[in-house]
C-alpha cells in the first residue's frame, strides 16, 4: 500500500466528487458533511466516470449520471439497478491541508 496526495481540503467543496488518477486507478473524491470517501471512478455496471454524477447527501452515495446507479460511499456496495457489483473503496486521510488516499 502507498499514501498518495490527491488535493488540498480547499480544493474540493462539501456535496462535491472529483476524478483523480493514481497509477492504474481512477478514483472518485467526495466530500460530504466534513468528511472524506474514495471510491473507483468507473461505475461497475457501464464504464462511466463517477464523479461527473450528483452526490446524493441523504443517501451518503455517488450516482452514476449515465443509468442512474447509485453506490454507498462507505463501502461502494451499489444501491439501485442497474450496477449489481460494488466499485472498489480506497481508505482517506486528511493530514493538516492535504487530503491522501492508499492505495494497493
Amino acid at each position: 500500500m502507498s499514501l498518495e496526495r490527491l488535493c488540498s481540503t480547499t480544493d474540493l467543496p462539501d456535496g462535491e466528487a472529483r476524478r483523480f488518477d493514481v497509477g492504474e486507478h481512477r478514483i472518485a473524491l467526495v466530500r460530504l458533511s466534513g468528511e472524506w470517501y474514495a471510491l473507483g471512478d468507473r461505475c461497475s455496471h457501464a464504464d462511466i466516470s463517477l464523479s461527473e454524477g450528483e452526490v446524493l447527501i441523504e443517501e451518503c452515495a455517488l450516482e452514476c449520471w449515465k443509468h442512474g446507479s447509485s453506490f454507498d460511499l462507505r463501502t461502494g456496495e451499489p444501491q439501485s439497478l442497474p450496477a449489481t457489483r460494488p466499485v472498489p473503496t480506497y481508505d482517506v486521510k486528511v493530514q493538516g491541508d492535504d487530503v491522501w488516499v492508499e492505495v494497493p
